[in-house]
């Protein structure tokens, strides 16, 4: 573990563990996008899985730009909220049931990510690191707007179902 001695430590540490949020839901989303029956839940995870590659590369970017790696971090809070996503893909449970589960598991992810994001820009800005923040407030904007897709299709898969 790292000491942290200054603000940028922190945002260092933190910045990686963003990295390896990001990186583990590369590997989450093509499972989740397998399990969705509904036709738009599906194509939301595909077109999240392509947004989350290009937010990797945004980092890795920034980890250039302060001369450090990106690796070496592992995000517990994204291992737990992957594994509870997994074990709705491994329900048994009516179609409309499981993707009102998996909006469920993909909603805790994107609030965490919004909350990890926010986090970083406040950082970035003290530090005096407005490239940071301009890229930084992208991936943290694209975080909600996908957490606003998810709440529109729960809209409908919820209601499916509770007709199941």
């Amino acid at each position: 573990m790292t000491r942290l001695k200054t603000l940028k430590d922190l945002y260092v540490e933190q910045l990686k563990d963003l990295y390896s949020a990001e990186t583990q839901l590369v590997q989450a989303l093509p499972k989740m996008a397998a399990a969705a029956s509904d036709a738009q839940l599906k194509q939301g995870f595909e077109r999240h899985l392509d947004q989350t590659k290009v937010q990797v590369q945004r980092l890795e970017g920034l980890f250039k730009d302060l001369n450090e790696e990106p690796g070496g971090h592992t995000c517990k809070a994204m291992q737990g909220l992957i594994a509870e996503g997994e074990e709705m893909i491994r329900e048994d449970a009516v179609p409309a049931v499981k993707d009102a589960g998996l909006i469920a598991a993909a909603q805790r992810v994107e609030h965490y990510e919004i909350a990890g994001y926010g986090t970083v820009v406040r950082y970035a800005e003290v530090l005096g690191l407005p490239q940071h923040m301009t890229q930084l407030r992208t991936t943290e904007q694209e975080e909600k707007d996908t957490d606003l897709t998810l709440t529109s299709a729960a809209n409908t898969i919820n209601q499916k179902a509770a007709r199941a």
